[in-house]
């Protein structure tokens, strides 16, 4: 059958591609091209063989969307990455992460909502959580208040899915994704942010590599065992196989709910400076960083209990940090070698 990815050609997206393709889906990307490369397509197609359908649009143009689906509308399948993602950034620009997070997601539902049936594997993450007040985080945890305009959206995305789940023929799983990092073995396709870096291990990699003169550690007062901010960092190979599996269980019927929801995480913390270890480790280089100040919006610790992943949905982590982290610095080296 027919999946539509959008933001299919970013980093969890272009993953994802690459494990439907290998499990025989017929796959069309929408992108924006606004925080990745057409050049993408070139990666999955020498990891699968198989060159996606891939349409240039923006999610934000409700007639484009309309048009999308006149087109290929033998889509019944959606997996929506396709969002701005960066928690520092949405504290300055909100509007921005409102207009393009909440705006794309109800025009998709919008025409899903027409089809028979339709399933929808929506991306969210842990950010829903906030600071959580139990370590490790489950799915029954409270919804936070959001610490940031982007967490926000998840939140606001989740509710919207849930009430349109509700009166429509649309089934959801609802995927809460920590932190994820690498890139695929092939050394193919990986994470590749324009401009300066919002997460921490392509700035660690891009430093690695003399693109940037140090890193920045915001934060080292936290009272975690080694002042530094703790999350849960999960291989991107093993997160995108998750999104196969949500959504043969949708396919499959496999469902227990209109609406199911599951963490995607290793349920092991690592402290920033532990990456950083990890990163000197695999790479033997030693890494340049200073200590700043904490971030608004940044929490001091999360990691998941991958229990309900792990028992119900048939999942499990298996891709190491240290793994992670040497197939990102492969992948950064690639790139800068071109």
């Amino acid at each position: 059958m027919k999946v539509l990815v959008t933001g299919g050609l970013g980093f969890i997206g272009s993953h994802t591609v690459v494990e439907l393709q290998n499990e025989g889906f017929e796959v069309v990307i929408i992108d924006n091209l606004s925080n990745s490369s057409e050049d993408v397509l070139n990666g999955i197609t020498a990891i699968t063989g198989k060159t996606p359908l891939f349409e240039k649009l923006d999610l934000r143009e409700k007639t484009a969307v309309q048009d999308f689906f006149k087109k290929h509308n033998d889509v019944t399948g959606v997996i929506h990455f396709a969002a701005s993602k960066a928690v520092g950034e949405s504290v300055e620009q909100p509007l921005l992460y409102y207009e393009n997070n909440i705006s794309s997601l109800i025009y998709l539902l919008q025409e899903l909502q027409q089809k028979p049936e339709a399933s929808f594997i929506f991306s969210s993450s842990c950010t829903v959580y906030g600071q959580a007040e139990k370590m490790p985080i489950t799915e029954d945890a409270p919804v936070q208040l959001a610490m940031s305009p982007y967490g926000n959206t998840k939140q606001i995305g989740e509710e919207i899915i849930t009430d349109t789940a509700k009166v429509t023929n649309i089934s959801a799983i609802l995927l809460r994704y920590f932190n994820p990092v690498g890139a695929h073995e092939s050394v193919q396709i990986g994470e590749l942010p324009l401009g300066v870096p919002q997460n921490l291990v392509p700035f660690i990699t891009q430093t690695g590599v003399g693109l940037r003169q140090e890193l920045s550690v915001f934060g080292n007062d936290y009272p975690t065992p080694d002042g530094t901010a703790v999350r849960d960092y999960i291989h991107v190979v093993d997160l995108a196989k998750a999104h196969v599996i949500a959504l043969q269980r949708l396919l499959n019927k496999k469902n227990l709910a209109k609406v199911e929801t599951f963490n995607l995480g290793t349920g092991k913390g690592s402290s920033v400076l532990e990456v950083i270890h990890s990163f000197e480790k695999v790479s033997g280089k030693k890494l340049p960083y200073k200590m700043m100040p904490r971030r608004e919006g940044d929490i001091t610790e999360a990691y998941a209990n991958t229990d309900k992943a792990n028992n119900v949905l048939g999942w499990k982590a298996e891709l190491s940090l240290d793994k992670a982290m040497a197939s990102a610095w492969e992948w950064e080296q690639k790139v800068r070698n071109k």
